[in-house]
């Protein structure tokens, strides 16, 4: 389809140039040449009805202002005809004076009327078309996978329509940056404006920038979640001015485009959620495996270390103390292999809790007995009232928690500093709290600690950063939460639990 100009409201009328004119004089006096031999013969009454006639066929054909013209000379011509004295503007009757009063109306109001009518019956094909238009270019976005293939749907569309050309400007921000050409165009956006229509929501049209090089009209692609972009216009140089309208329906096109827009971003979305499920079942299936198949040479290897202190006789003392670190290197890495696999199978949902009844001190001092060593360094102050109540939890995991925090603040608080664990009852909550004079937890990085993989210090190099996933995993599995606190000085992470009512003790007398 060929470009299209701009149509006005006059535009949707026939114009009426001096040609129209003219052809509308032809017909009158031609009508009035036919009527003539019918004098005597008609009734002037009939004669006014066959000018009426002509004055809605000339309305119809050649638009409103034209009917006028035709109205008024057809009066002058039925006085000069066909009234007595015929061939003259004398009336010898004033009754005729009225004839031409009503004449005069009738036709001025039948005219009008039927060139309405005229006018909206070419606007109701316009809206038929433009519709049967949107209809097809919906179809279109339909199928469009890209944002580009968006932007040449639409580029297309609105020359064909408006012989107009557009930019889509999407965005995730709430300004838009520079005041010159984008790749592809050949015409200026004016950033102020397109920064107020995105925060603003409202289209602006500026008739001033319309034959300037500039895109004049500025409309937000409003979806459903948020403003999702711009679409700038540049009228073409021919067009006078451009109707409400026709504005409406570039709106209504421009929303098409947004919802279009929206849902390549969350087609989008989805594919990177679903991307990342797929990495993530990937990475889960190789930790498993290679936890597993770690598990069996490093278990030969502490073996194989601790026996050096059984032989007989005794080695000699660097064999002894070689044998000795090894042995706790590979408790190292034994107990890393064993976060790995405790992550891949809690992110597969494989282990399955087992809960029971609980105190919260011995749990404690079953975490702080494991450790040991770990430990030696640190004094541990347990501020835990004796009134706590029970948790219903699975105790290994729980366990589990606490040594990965009881470690962690050992591994960062300075040598011979105290670790403090407290607790207290919190509405319908049992609140448990570690605390140590390490270096803190940065705001910035606080949301990022629980992620696999991710070292909340990073000039500490040993650990592979899963102590705190796999508490954050235990412990929402268990309905409770866990929190890093930044605070000014030192480290303080929050646990808590949902208490419940535990089963009352039946005593036998």
């Amino acid at each position: 389809m060929n470009s299209k100009i701009l149509q006005t409201e006059s535009n949707l009328e026939v114009q009426s140039d001096w040609r129209h004119y003219l052809a509308t004089a032809v017909i009158c006096c031609a009508s009035a040449a036919i009527m003539t031999p019918f004098v005597g013969h008609l009734d002037l009454a009939n004669i006014v009805m066959l000018f009426l006639l002509v004055v809605v066929l000339i309305s119809l054909q050649l638009g409103r202002n034209c009917a006028v013209f035709s109205a008024v000379l057809n009066v002058l011509l039925f006085d000069i005809f066909f009234v007595p004295p015929r061939f003259s503007l004398a009336v010898e009757d004033g009754q005729y004076l009225i004839t031409f009063a009503v004449m005069l109306s009738t036709a001025l109001i039948i005219g009008h009327l039927t060139a309405n009518l005229k006018k909206n019956e070419k606007l109701a094909l316009n809206r038929e078309k433009r519709t049967s238009d949107l209809y097809t270019l919906a179809s279109q976005l339909a199928g469009a996978l890209q944002v580009h293939q968006v932007q040449n749907l639409t580029q297309t569309f609105l020359a064909q329509q408006f012989g107009a050309k557009c930019l889509l400007i999407v965005t995730h921000d709430d300004f838009i940056s520079s005041n010159t050409k984008f790749a592809g165009t050949d015409f200026f956006i004016e950033s102020h404006m397109a920064t107020a229509v995105m925060q603003g929501g409202k289209t602006i049209h500026s008739s001033a920038f319309d034959k300037s090089g500039w895109a004049s009209i500025y409309i937000p692609l409003k979806a459903s979640m948020r403003t999702r972009g711009v679409l700038a216009v540049s009228l073409p140089v021919l067009t006078k001015h451009i109707t409400k309208e026709e504005l409406s329906f570039m709106e209504a096109t421009t929303a098409l485009i947004a919802v279009t827009i929206e849902r390549l971003h969350y087609v989008e979305v989805a594919n990177v959620a679903e991307l990342d499920l797929a990495q993530e079942r990937l990475r889960s299936s190789i930790l498993s495996a290679l936890s597993h198949d770690l598990r069996t040479p490093l278990t030969v290897m502490i073996g194989l270390a601790e026996s050096f202190q059984l032989i007989k006789p005794l080695a000699s003392q660097p064999v002894l103390d070689i044998a000795n670190e090894i042995q706790v290197q590979a408790k190292r890495l034994a107990n890393h292999v064993c976060n790995l696999l405790d992550l891949a199978r809690l992110n597969e949902g494989e282990i399955k809790l087992r809960k029971e009844w609980h105190s919260v001190q011995e749990i404690m001092g079953a975490s702080i007995q494991y450790l040991g060593a770990a430990l030696a360094n640190n004094k541990v102050d347990i501020q835990l009232p004796q009134d706590l109540p029970l948790i219903h939890i699975d105790a290994v995991l729980v366990e589990r928690v606490f040594s990965n925090l009881l470690e962690n603040a050992a591994k960062f608080s300075s040598k011979n500093s105290p670790i403090s664990i407290s607790g207290r009852v919190a509405a319908d909550e049992l609140v448990v709290e570690f605390q140590n004079d390490g270096p803190g937890f940065d705001i910035k990085t606080i949301n990022s600690l629980f992620l696999p993989f991710s070292r909340g210090n990073s000039n500490h190099s040993s650990g592979f950063g899963l102590g705190l996933s796999i508490c954050k995993i235990v412990m929402e599995s268990h309905g409770g939460k866990i929190q890093a606190i930044a605070q000014h000085s030192g480290a303080l992470v929050k646990l808590t639990f949902k208490s419940g009512t535990p089963p009352e003790l039946e005593f036998q007398e």
